[in-house]
């Protein structure tokens, strides 16, 4: 008999196809009525298989009463309670490493594509704009000032590609690191103040949810650039949108919202805003090794081997 399976979001053709052949699988995005699979195939299912920003509620985690391990193919971790599952004794694995180097790379496209004005550029030149005028000018990108909101390693990869741009870059984190040469500052808000570009690169959660607000928004001005390849929740949306509607921030480039897929439509009518449907790791070499990766915790937990990329 295979075990079973609850795959909450699709998956690469090919990572679905492996699925199969290894596990039953119970898709919960196909099904008409989410609540009666899992009502149906709970006592049954070993492991969850979810993304970083679905996640898997708790309600549902007890729902499963043979539970073992919920798989993110993902590498944050907000959306599953890891200490609601340390308590029931289900181990929580994700996929580091794999997609550094993409959210790393969106984050420069980000930071470049707000910078020039390349969203609007776009448009302009689409309405037939061109031959009746020219587009207002940009910001240059090379020798700016970058401030990173959380050095781990996305934010490290980050710091790389900025380096290539000639850009003075300093950091805030949780603790100092002495492994870099960059520049550490504390305060969040003073690394807004010292920043002509901010990129936000920290994990979610409780302690970091509305960090970014009014008052780093209003410290990184309205020249200031912000760049979100994080969580939506670690940026005050309504605070975001007020800042570049009334010009107190210059422009954002944003990979991730509060509420995915739903943004505030207020964002759509700006042209100092660059919008991405959360694809910084949405390449097919990325999200294969994501999906391998995920093949590989499931394989280490049915066979009672060590886990590959345990987080609990």
């Amino acid at each position: 008999m295979k075990p079973e399976i609850l795959l909450v979001d699709p998956m690469m053709p090919a990572i679905e196809q492996a699925l199969d052949a290894t596990y039953t699988v119970h898709r919960l995005s196909a099904a008409p009525d989410r609540d009666r699979l899992i009502a149906e195939v709970a006592p049954r299912v070993r492991a969850v298989v979810t993304g970083g920003g679905t996640g898997v509620k708790p309600a549902v985690v007890d729902a499963l009463p043979n539970l073992g391990i919920v798989a993110i193919n993902g590498v944050g971790t907000d959306a599953v309670d890891l200490e609601h599952a340390r308590g029931r004794g289900v181990r929580v694995t994700n996929t580091p490493g794999v997609l550094t180097d993409d959210v790393a790379d969106l984050a420069m496209g980000l930071v470049i594509a707000a910078s020039r004005r390349m969203a609007a550029g776009d448009r302009f030149v689409r309405a037939g704009q061109w031959p009746k005028g020219k587009l207002s000018l940009a910001r240059k990108v090379t020798g700016k000032r970058m401030g990173i909101l959380g050095l781990g390693r996305i934010g490290e990869a980050i710091a790389k590609r900025a380096e290539a741009f000639g850009m003075g870059i300093a950091y805030t984190n949780r603790n100092p690191r002495s492994d870099v040469a960059y520049r550490f500052i504390a305060s969040p808000e003073d690394l807004a103040r010292e920043s002509d570009i901010l990129v936000v690169a920290a994990s979610a959660g409780p302690a970091s949810r509305n960090m970014v607000g009014r008052a780093m928004l209003d410290a990184l001005g309205p020249d200031g650039i912000l760049v979100n390849v994080a969580r939506g929740s670690v940026v005050d949306e309504p605070e975001l949108l007020a800042a570049l509607t009334e010009g107190r921030l210059g422009g954002a480039g944003l990979d991730v919202f509060a509420d995915e897929p739903n943004v505030p439509e207020g964002f759509f009518a700006l042209d100092n805003v660059v919008l991405q449907p959360h694809q910084a790791s949405a390449t097919v070499e990325t999200r294969t090794a994501m999906g391998q990766l995920v093949l590989d915790n499931l394989e280490a937990f049915f066979a009672g081997r060590p886990l590959p990329t345990a987080v609990v």
